[in-house]
């Protein structure tokens, strides 16, 4: 009887790249869900991120940039219950009875920009501020703005308008 060798092993992803990935599936899971509160495009932003004009900080700000999502949901009046926690993001859900909305952090400024970045196949507009985004109805955005700063960015989705526009 011969003996059977044991076979060369493919090398595997670690644990440590679990969280990478449970991240990034975690924000294209949620982003419909925010998008869902957000609304669609109505023209404006042709550039896929225009800012609101005249955008100033909130006195607030100084605690908000940059900030946990429990920072940000107090400021907001909720308690924001934790959704994904991991190394790229921090993401938490508020629910209030003017609106439920969703606070994301982020450890760097480049991970955010890559959370937008995929945001905008989605469309609609994102409370942004440094190493943050509120997604929130737009009814709410200038009043979420007021309290805590940040630039009113619209990000336009793909595929055709829908409703005439």
């Amino acid at each position: 009887m011969s003996q059977q060798q044991p076979t060369a092993r493919s090398p595997r992803r670690t644990p440590a790249h679990r969280p990478r990935a449970l991240a990034a599936a975690g924000a294209l899971i949620v982003l419909p869900l925010a998008t869902a509160c957000v609304g669609g495009d109505d023209g404006k932003g042709a550039d896929g991120g225009k800012a609101a004009p005249g955008v100033t900080a909130a006195p607030a700000a100084g605690v908000v940039a940059p900030a946990k999502v429990e920072v940000i949901a107090g400021l907001t009046g909720c308690k924001a219950k934790i959704r994904i926690d991991a190394d790229e993001l921090r993401q938490g859900l508020c629910h209030t009875k003017r609106a439920d909305y969703l606070i994301t952090t982020f450890p760097e400024e480049r991970f955010k920009e890559t959370w937008l970045e995929e945001a905008r196949v989605y469309g609609g507009k994102y409370l942004v501020g440094t190493r943050w985004v509120v997604s929130v109805k737009p009814a709410l955005l200038e009043s979420f703005r007021a309290k805590l700063g940040g630039t009113i960015r619209e990000l336009r989705g793909i595929g055709p308008k829908l409703g005439g526009g």
